[in-house]
């Protein structure tokens, strides 16, 4: 089977989220990727615990399948070698260094693309590269509070919260690789003489590319949005109501859902209701339509009426854990768990399924410097002899 990455490296420089994640994404569609990390220690979030998964932990394994791992300090001249080595042969190199940190061991993008004019070579920054930017510390964390992001999120009137998981890192290892795909494409089409390019990714960029309708609103108005708890700023009702034993979540996009909505909880009237006949004025009085749903939501468990209103065609769900979520998306069909190997956890799967072509099938996290000796030989070995194109053990 023939995928899109097949017989293509990857040099990943990277380390803790973003830019080993969009590594993976890149594993999954046939890519060779080898880790460098630093010697003793390794990627700092090899010892975020807990919890655990083996000799790692579990936030390591989430971010670094499908890897090959070496140990290089780059001011150690033999480890300096390798890791030239190895950049001037990928296909692609992804850093997230700060800013200026590789140039003077000859790994900054201007140096390699000098030696390897066909790599696409990927930087993912906090806050660009240039600029005042190019000198801040790059967290998700941070860029959640500074990118708007925390503004939009917690209860309203309550403080800013921040998303359950690192989003923003997320969603800039998913611009890293739409960025490193685009320029591979139009290396492989002969664009810019058949050369690579560097590209750039920064959190900030990508927290305020998710600002989405938020952010119209902001540009369409000058008025800074605000934290609605888990309403939405332009549709109602599409939010949690509380029901007998818990929360039930509702996205009622439509009139015509509405009054789905009504007939299924045995209120037709509301739907005739003034102050809620469109979805303009459920909005306007998105409080007395939550007490109306909520008096009739009360009399039955959440999961009781989410099954009810499916049936209906009403979007609805309960609000699921992590295990529940899993439990639904298997129930489904939809396979979100893959096996790693012997010894570790099972993680989640690529999301995305291809008519012409499987993901590859996942290997295990590796330990700190693995292939190192591996990868060694077949770098600085008898290229023609070594370089099969194989650095694998």
């Amino acid at each position: 089977m023939i995928r899109p990455l097949d017989g293509m490296l990857v040099a990943d420089l990277s380390r803790v989220l973003a830019g080993p994640t969009a590594a993976v994404m890149l594993a999954d569609l046939g890519a060779r990727v080898v880790k460098v990390e630093r010697p003793g220690v390794g990627d700092e979030t090899r010892g975020w615990g807990p919890p655990w998964a083996g000799s790692s932990s579990s936030y390591f394994e989430a971010a670094n399948r499908s890897k090959q791992s070496i140990a290089l300090d780059f001011a150690d001249d033999a480890d300096l070698e390798v890791a030239r080595a190895l950049v001037d042969r990928a296909d692609v190199v992804l850093e997230n260094y700060r800013t200026g940190a590789l140039s003077r061991f000859g790994l900054d993008a201007e140096s390699v693309l000098a030696r390897n004019p066909r790599a696409v070579y990927c930087s993912i920054t906090g806050f660009g590269s240039s600029g005042e930017g190019a000198g801040l510390p790059g967290y998700d964390f941070l860029v959640q509070a500074v990118g708007g992001l925390m503004s939009i999120t917690g209860d309203a009137g309550g403080e800013p919260r921040k998303v359950g998981v690192a989003v923003v890192d997320l969603l800039a290892a998913n611009h890293a690789v739409m960025g490193v795909l685009a320029a591979l494409l139009q290396r492989e089409r002969g664009g810019a003489d058949g050369r690579g390019q560097h590209v750039e990714v920064s959190l900030l960029g990508s927290a305020i590319a998710s600002l989405a309708n938020q952010g119209s609103g902001y540009l369409a108005t000058g008025v800074d949005p605000r934290a609605l708890g888990n309403r939405h700023p332009s549709i109602a009702p599409y939010e949690t109501l509380r029901c007998r034993d818990g929360m039930l979540a509702l996205a009622v996009g439509n009139d015509a859902q509405f009054a789905a909505l009504c007939r299924a909880l045995g209120e037709p009237g509301l739907a005739l209701d003034a102050r809620f006949t469109t979805n303009a004025a459920r909005v306007e009085h998105r409080d007395e339509l939550q007490a109306a749903l909520e008096a009739r939501l009360s009399t039955r468990d959440a999961a009781d009426w989410a099954a009810l209103l499916l049936a209906a065609g009403v979007p609805a769900g309960t609000v699921n854990g992590v295990g529940e979520a899993l439990a639904l998306a298997r129930r489904l069909g939809l396979e979100p768990t893959v096996a790693v190997g012997a010894g570790h956890p099972d993680q989640l799967a690529h999301p995305v399924r291809y008519s012409g072509f499987a993901p590859v099938v996942p290997g295990a996290p590796p330990a700190l410097d693995e292939h190192g000796a591996t990868i060694r030989a077949w770098l600085l070995g008898d290229g023609d002899a070594v370089h099969g194109g194989d650095p694998s053990p």
